[in-house]
């Protein structure tokens, strides 16, 4: 018996040869539908679509064999992605890749091509309706004031002014705590000026720093 033979036993030739093609296919698949109308990364479509035959390769070489596939799972926790922040779709797709790798590894090519498909589909769909979308007047405001400044009414008056709606999201410490940062989702009023806004907002807080931007998701930041 050939040393190929020995470490894969249990595993034929054409297992292999047509459990990789399958898990290039389908981690092509994933890739491309998780990019759809989507600003990915190169580098996160290779990801996404190079994972399924590197999982299935680790699931086959481990196959029978408890105490390396005990070892090979240590070695998966130890994983960190520490890349910049993903969202909880980006998750969603690592997921996916790797549950895909598995199937093949097993030899369960028909539940791994029905299992991408499907949720690949499914991701264009939801991605085609307007479900969640924010609405295209939100902007976040992002305020710094001294420490000694009682944020909690200090802008109402200014914020009733020009806003017609206004939510305090977040409040931070910088600066060794002599300054707080406040973060706002905000939607102007129809009529209002957001040059003057910010005006405004800069003699109530001694002239620090404003920064007004389009509303970004701070629901799908990463954890």
């Amino acid at each position: 018996m050939t040393t190929t033979e020995t470490t894969v036993a249990a595993i034929t030739t054409n297992e292999f040869i047509f459990s990789t093609a399958a898990s290039l296919v389908l981690g092509l698949i994933i890739a491309f539908a998780f990019n759809f109308k989507q600003k990915k990364t190169k580098s996160f479509m290779m990801t996404l679509a190079l994972l399924p035959v590197i999982v299935q390769v680790v699931i086959m070489l481990v196959n029978g064999n408890i105490g390396t596939g005990v070892a090979v799972m240590g070695a998966f926790s130890l994983v960190r992605f520490r890349s910049v922040p993903g969202s909880a779709m980006d998750i969603c797709a690592i997921f996916l890749s790797m549950a895909v790798g598995l199937a093949t590894g097993t030899n369960h090519l028909a539940l791994a091509l029905m299992l991408a498909v499907c949720v690949s589909l499914l991701n264009i769909i939801y991605t085609l309706l307007p479900i969640g979308k924010k609405k295209s007047g939100h902007k976040d405001l992002s305020i710094t004031i001294p420490e000694s400044l009682d944020y909690t009414e200090v802008f109402d008056d200014i914020f009733e002014k020009y806003l017609s709606e206004c939510e305090l999201v977040s409040v931070k410490t910088t600066n060794m705590g002599s300054l707080f940062k406040l973060k706002y989702r905000i939607e102007l009023k129809g009529d209002a000026n957001e040059k003057k806004l910010i005006d405004e907002l800069r003699c109530r807080n001694g002239n620090l720093e404003i920064m007004c931007a389009v509303a970004a998701d701070i629901e799908e930041q990463s954890f």
